[in-house]
Protein backbone atom coordinates (compact mmCIF):
# COMPACT_ATOMS: atom_id res chain seq x y z
CA UNK A 1 0.00 0.00 0.00
CA UNK A 2 1.52 3.61 -1.34
CA UNK A 3 -0.26 6.92 -0.74
CA UNK A 4 -0.91 6.99 -4.08
CA UNK A 5 -2.83 3.93 -3.32
CA UNK A 6 -4.89 5.67 -0.45
CA UNK A 7 -5.33 8.77 -2.71
CA UNK A 8 -6.48 7.02 -5.39
CA UNK A 9 -9.27 5.02 -3.35
CA UNK A 10 -10.28 8.47 -1.56
CA UNK A 11 -10.22 10.22 -4.83
CA UNK A 12 -12.58 7.56 -6.89
CA UNK A 13 -15.24 7.35 -3.69
CA UNK A 14 -15.66 11.48 -2.77
CA UNK A 15 -15.31 14.46 -4.70
CA UNK A 16 -12.55 16.26 -3.20
CA UNK A 17 -11.04 19.87 -4.49
CA UNK A 18 -7.73 19.09 -2.72
CA UNK A 19 -6.19 15.48 -0.76
CA UNK A 20 -2.52 15.54 0.98
CA UNK A 21 -1.51 12.01 2.31
CA UNK A 22 1.50 11.41 4.18
CA UNK A 23 2.56 7.83 4.82
CA UNK A 24 4.35 6.83 8.03
CA UNK A 25 4.27 2.76 7.25
CA UNK A 26 1.10 1.61 8.33
CA UNK A 27 -0.18 5.31 9.65
CA UNK A 28 -1.52 7.85 7.48
CA UNK A 29 -2.27 11.41 8.07
CA UNK A 30 -5.48 12.55 5.49
CA UNK A 31 -6.36 16.59 4.94
CA UNK A 32 -9.36 16.10 2.50
CA UNK A 33 -10.91 19.12 1.26
CA UNK A 34 -14.39 19.35 -0.22
CA UNK A 35 -17.84 21.27 -0.28
CA UNK A 36 -18.91 17.82 0.49
CA UNK A 37 -18.10 18.37 4.72
CA UNK A 38 -20.28 21.84 5.16
CA UNK A 39 -22.98 20.26 6.60
CA UNK A 40 -21.57 17.25 8.24
CA UNK A 41 -20.94 16.68 12.18
CA UNK A 42 -17.68 15.90 12.93
CA UNK A 43 -18.28 12.66 13.32
CA UNK A 44 -19.89 12.03 9.80
CA UNK A 45 -17.24 13.44 8.29
CA UNK A 46 -14.53 10.92 9.93
CA UNK A 47 -16.68 8.42 8.92
CA UNK A 48 -17.15 9.21 5.27
CA UNK A 49 -13.51 9.60 4.71
CA UNK A 50 -12.68 5.91 6.62
CA UNK A 51 -15.52 4.25 4.46
CA UNK A 52 -13.56 4.21 1.04
CA UNK A 53 -10.03 2.83 3.63
CA UNK A 54 -12.50 -0.08 5.35
CA UNK A 55 -10.70 -2.96 4.16
CA UNK A 56 -7.46 -1.57 4.79
CA UNK A 57 -7.72 -1.20 8.17
CA UNK A 58 -9.84 -4.20 8.45
CA UNK A 59 -6.68 -5.81 6.93
CA UNK A 60 -4.45 -3.77 9.47
CA UNK A 61 -2.31 -2.54 6.23
CA UNK A 62 -3.71 0.24 7.51
CA UNK A 63 -3.45 0.87 11.16
CA UNK A 64 -3.67 4.36 12.17
CA UNK A 65 -5.38 7.33 10.14
CA UNK A 66 -5.50 11.11 11.24
CA UNK A 67 -8.30 12.99 9.36
CA UNK A 68 -8.37 16.84 8.89
CA UNK A 69 -11.27 17.73 6.66
CA UNK A 70 -11.76 21.48 5.48
CA UNK A 71 -14.53 22.64 3.13
CA UNK A 72 -12.73 25.00 0.26
CA UNK A 73 -13.62 27.95 3.01
CA UNK A 74 -11.72 26.47 5.89
CA UNK A 75 -9.00 25.36 3.60
CA UNK A 76 -7.80 28.67 2.35
CA UNK A 77 -8.02 29.91 5.83
CA UNK A 78 -5.90 27.22 7.26
CA UNK A 79 -3.33 27.86 4.45
CA UNK A 80 -3.59 31.49 5.12
CA UNK A 81 -2.54 31.05 9.17
CA UNK A 82 -0.13 28.19 8.28
CA UNK A 83 1.86 31.15 6.56
CA UNK A 84 1.76 33.85 8.79
CA UNK A 85 2.75 31.51 11.96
Amino acid sequence: MTSDDIQQRLQDALELDDLLIKLDGSHASITAVSEIFADMSRVKKQQTVYAPLKDLIASGELHAVSIKTYTPTEWQREKKLAMLS
